[in-house]
C-alpha cells in the first residue's frame, strides 16, 4: 500500500466538512415548517447548500441569528440552527463548528485582527475590517447593517437624580470617591480590548475586580433598574432601557466607538454560493436603528422567541412567506 501525504489544504477542507457535520447534529431541533418562500427567494436558489447558523448570547444576536436561519430556509438552503446563544461564536466559526453568524466590526478589530487604537468612521472601519479578514482568515463579510451599535452604561433614574450623574466622568469620578459601586457588564465586554478598558484609559480610571460583576447581557438592564448594578453597560439598541426607567450617561470623553455588524460567512461557504449575499444583503439594508431596536424588543420586553419576533419581521417585510 501506498501512503500519500495529504496536503494542509485539503486535509482542513476534510476537518471543517467533520466539523460542520458534528454541528449539525448537535443544533436546535425543529420544533415548525421551515420559512415559507418570499422575495428573499426569488433572489436566489440556494438549494442544496448547507449552512450552520450561530450566534451570541444578547437577544440582539439571537434575534439575528434567526433572521438568518429563516431567510436562508425561504430560499431552500439546508439550515442548522444554533441560535442558542454561544459564548464566543466566533471561535465556532474559526473551527468549523458553524459557517455565517453575524459579528460586529469593531469588535472584529480591536479582538481579531489586533487592529491599532486610531479612531475612523464606522464604515471605514468595516471595510477596513472586511479586507483584512478576508485575506488572513478567510472570512467573507457580507453587506453592513444598516445601523451602528456600540455600548453605553446606564444607572437607575432615582439614583442618577439622587447622585447627579449624568456623564461618564460623573461615573468615574464616583469610583474613584471609594463609595460602594458595582458596575455590571457582560464577558464580552469585560474583555475586549474597545470595552470597559477603553473606558478606563479614555477616563483615567481603574475599575477594581471587586467592583465589577459579569453578567449574561440580559440580566443587566433589569439588575441595574433594580439596583443589584449601580452601573450597568447596555447595548445602544436595547429596547428595555426606556421602559426600565434608566438613565443613560453620556460619554462625555468618547470612549465608545460605533460600530457596524455584518453577517460574516467562512470562505468555503461563501465560494460553494456566492448567491448568499443576494439573500442576506436585503436583510442588511432593511436593518435600520429603529428596526433593530423593535426586534430587540420584541423578544426582551415583550416575551416573544427570538424565532418568532424574527419570522413576523419578516414576513411583514415580504421577504418570507406568511407561516
Amino acid at each position: 500500500m501506498i501512503l500519500r501525504a495529504v496536503r494542509p489544504a485539503v486535509l482542513w477542507s476534510v476537518l471543517a466538512a467533520v466539523a460542520l457535520l458534528l454541528a449539525g447534529c448537535s443544533g436546535s431541533p425543529r420544533t415548525s415548517a421551515t420559512a415559507a418562500e418570499g422575495s428573499l427567494a426569488a433572489a436566489a436558489d440556494l438549494r442544496g447548500q448547507t449552512y450552520v447558523v450561530g450566534g451570541g448570547n444578547s437577544d440582539q444576536e439571537r434575534a439575528l441569528c434567526e433572521v438568518t436561519v429563516a431567510a436562508l430556509e425561504s430560499a431552500r438552503a439546508g439550515v442548522t440552527d444554533r441560535c442558542s446563544g454561544d459564548d464566543d461564536p466566533r471561535r465556532a466559526l474559526m473551527s468549523g463548528e458553524i459557517n455565517v453568524y453575524w459579528e460586529d466590526a469593531g469588535t472584529a478589530w480591536t479582538s481579531y485582527l489586533r487592529g491599532g487604537e486610531e479612531r475612523v468612521p464606522p464604515d471605514a472601519r468595516y471595510r477596513q475590517v472586511a479586507d483584512r479578514d478576508l485575506a488572513e482568515n478567510g472570512v467573507v463579510w457580507l453587506a453592513a447593517a444598516g445601523f451602528e451599535d456600540s455600548s453605553e452604561f446606564v444607572v437607575a433614574g432615582p439614583e442618577a437624580a439622587r447622585l447627579r450623574l449624568r456623564t461618564l466622568s460623573d461615573m468615574t469620578g464616583y469610583l474613584r470617591s471609594g463609595q460602594p459601586a458595582t458596575v455590571c457588564v457582560d464577558r464580552e465586554y469585560a474583555d475586549r480590548e474597545d470595552g470597559l478598558r477603553a473606558v478606563e484609559r479614555t477616563y483615567g480610571v481603574t475599575v477594581g475586580p471587586q467592583q465589577v460583576q459579569v453578567l449574561d447581557d440580559g440580566l443587566v438592564p433589569q439588575s441595574t433598574a433594580d439596583g443589584v448594578c449601580t452601573f450597568g453597560e447596555v447595548s445602544t439598541t436595547d429596547g428595555r432601557v426606556p421602559g426600565l426607567g434608566l438613565t443613560v450617561l453620556d460619554d462625555d470623553r468618547g470612549a465608545e466607538v460605533a460600530s457596524i455588524l455584518a453577517p460574516t460567512l467562512r470562505k468555503d461557504a461563501y465560494d460553494r454560493a456566492p448567491a448568499v449575499a443576494r439573500v442576506l444583503d436585503p436583510i442588511s439594508g432593511a436593518l435600520d436603528p429603529p428596526t433593530v431596536v423593535a426586534l430587540t424588543r420584541r423578544v426582551s420586553v415583550d416575551g416573544a422567541t427570538p424565532r418568532d419576533a424574527a419570522r413576523e419581521w419578516l414576513s411583514g417585510r415580504g421577504f418570507i412567506g406568511a407561516s
